[in-house]
């Protein structure tokens, strides 16, 4: 950087700049690839599927599918209720007290 800085040479820097700028857009590309596209009917019914899980977990005396019979019963359009219901199914398999926050939930309700 001395050197640079006593020989007035600004376009190495500049070249440098350039350097890290294409690394960075090629590392960015990279991991966008990598990514996965969000599932729109979770997305779409996040709400409920939240407070799905919720209630299922507060309410341990109650049959659990009764409960998600229920909601999804009450709330989804008919052509889409099964995948809403294996969506939930599967948020209550995958349940643990690292995703308890996620549902509003406290280490002691699960």
């Amino acid at each position: 950087m001395l050197g640079v800085y006593e020989m007035t040479r600004v376009e190495l820097l500049r070249d440098l700049y350039v350097w890290a700028y294409e690394r960075s857009t090629q590392e960015y590309l990279a991991i966008r690839q990598e990514l996965a596209q969000p599932d729109p009917l979770r997305l779409a019914w996040r709400e409920l599927i939240k407070s799905t899980v919720r209630e299922v977990v507060t309410r341990p005396g109650v049959d659990a599918v009764s409960i998600v019979e229920g909601r999804v019963a009450e709330a989804v359009p008919e052509l889409e209720r099964e995948a809403v219901r294996a969506l939930i199914v599967e948020e209550l398999r995958r349940l643990h007290e690292g995703v308890l926050a996620r549902y509003g939930l406290r280490l002691m309700e699960f």
